[in-house]
């Protein structure tokens, strides 16, 4: 057979659902998995649709279903599965034929994919697919990074697949090589610093105010209304206000207190901090994590120090907005990250198109991002999205209640190290003078490094203790 449009191999559950929603708009599918069984199932439950799905049973046969100029989707596990599955496919594929990786890649891996298979006459893009199995299946937040001309010839079924807002598809491409998957690195770091922050509210409404979860789910349902409105703070009430089927408590209290991570967290801050920035908040959530797996030495640590007394946080319309600023000075440190990669890769983004193509299906969707792309299109002074008017003005109003939340937090022995993190960024990015004075002086001190004068130009000045004796 030669009829597919287009080939998925891994039909888990991101891979199943994109597949399911590529056959939905009219597209035919052919599909191959490892496991033989997986595929059967596949088939099994794909109902109407199975009239557009073409199962194989080798990679010879996935390539051979798919009409040419062939298009193969891979979705496996990043890393050593995607070059394994190239490695199986290339064989049987012809000079002009994509291969995309919708997977959660590192972007370095795509850029030396993307490098290999030019070299081979062959095409490839990397795909960031934002929105978890229920975007996959009804329509993700896709960011592609590849050949221009590669999109091009598969453009009609990512923007038919994708979410939509006012409908606008939520796809775009951003940039050559590994854009797409740099992109969807810092969404997702972005998505660690906003889950981390709402679970620090929620810790300060249990262990500071005594709050029940199901009081709590009315807070955050009330604050989906407003200028807090996302798809976590959504969520987050729906999961609070949940019960446990089998014991009738509060689901959130049956759960185990460990969060699990993927790696693209971690990626956000390496990438952050060899482009010489710091996105704070995103590294405060992914220690947080990790913090969480090490319950055992955590439960030896509160048998052995005596419990500080809980203090009160502020009332709820002051976590609202003390989350809300947090929020913002999250986003603000995920755009500067993204500008400063442009540069360094010399990638076109366009920081207002990909503000726009979160706008839905993907985890961080918020009502801020609308007001993000234009402040963006405006020009952001000193390119930072904090100084933006509107945002300005957000900050002013929520970063008392910020601070009223970190310090009674900080009081009441309640950990919440990303409001915290955000607010020290805020605190650092508008004090004209610090205290890296102090800094230099040492730096000469111990090592002659010599530092700049506020009285005169130039470099290299050093202080009177280098005339000091010993």
């Amino acid at each position: 057979m030669t009829g597919a449009r287009i080939g998925v191999v891994g039909l888990g559950t991101m891979g199943g659902a994109l597949a399911l929603n590529i056959a939905e708009h009219g597209f035919p599918v052919a599909v191959w998995n490892r496991t033989e069984s997986v595929t059967e199932a596949f088939m099994a439950n794909a109902g109407a649709l199975r009239d557009r799905l073409t199962p194989t049973d080798s990679p010879a046969a996935l390539v051979a279903a798919v009409a040419r100029p062939r298009a193969i989707l891979i979705m496996v596990n990043a890393g050593a599965a995607v070059d394994a599955v190239i490695a199986a496919l290339l064989p049987y594929l012809s000079p002009g034929d994509l291969l995309i990786d919708g997977g959660n890649a590192d972007f370095h891996d795509t850029i030396r994919r993307e490098a290999d298979l030019s070299a081979k006459g062959l095409r490839f893009f990397g795909m960031g697919v934002s929105g978890g199995e229920e975007g996959a299946r009804h329509g993700p937040s896709i960011m592609v990074g590849g050949p221009a001309e590669a999109y091009e010839g598969v453009r009609d079924i990512i923007e038919a697949i994708a979410a939509r807002y006012q409908d606008e598809p939520c796809a775009a491409h951003l940039g050559p090589d590994g854009a797409g998957h740099f992109v969807k690195t810092v969404h997702n770091g972005i998505e660690y610093g906003d889950m981390q922050m709402i679970a620090e509210v929620w810790g300060l409404m249990r262990d500071g105010a005594g709050m029940k979860p199901a009081e709590a789910a009315k807070v955050f349902a009330d604050w989906d209304k407003g200028a807090l409105k996302s798809y976590l703070i959504e969520i987050t009430a729906k999961v609070l206000a949940a019960a446990d089927p089998e014991t009738g408590r509060p689901m959130v209290e049956v759960i185990e207190d460990r969060a699990g991570q993927k790696g693209t967290g971690r990626w956000t801050l390496i990438e952050a901090l060899k482009l010489g920035l710091s996105v704070t908040t995103i590294e405060a959530a992914v220690a947080a994590r990790s913090f969480s797996a090490q319950k055992e030495v955590r439960v030896a640590g509160a048998a052995l120090f005596s419990p500080p007394v809980p203090v009160a946080p502020p009332g709820a319309d002051d976590l609202g907005r003390a989350l809300l600023a947090a929020k913002i000075i999250a986003y603000d440190q995920g755009l500067t990250l993204l500008a400063a990669a442009a540069v360094e890769f010399k990638w076109p983004l366009d920081l207002a198109r990909i503000a726009e193509i979160w706008r839905a299906g993907c985890i961080i969707r918020s009502a801020l991002l609308n007001d993000i792309a234009g402040a963006v299109r405006a020009g952001l002074p000193e390119g930072q999205l904090i100084f933006a008017p509107a945002f300005a003005a957000h900050l002013r109003d929520g970063i008392p209640a910020l601070r009223r939340t970190v310090s009674a937090a900080a009081l009441g022995g309640t950990p919440a190290p990303a409001l915290a993190a955000a607010l020290a960024y805020f605190d650092q990015m508008t004090r004209a003078r610090g205290t890296a004075d102090l800094i230099q002086g040492q730096r000469d001190f111990f090592g002659a490094h010599g530092f700049s004068r506020i009285d005169r130009p130039g470099e290299g000045f050093h202080g009177p203790w280098a005339m000091a004796p010993g």
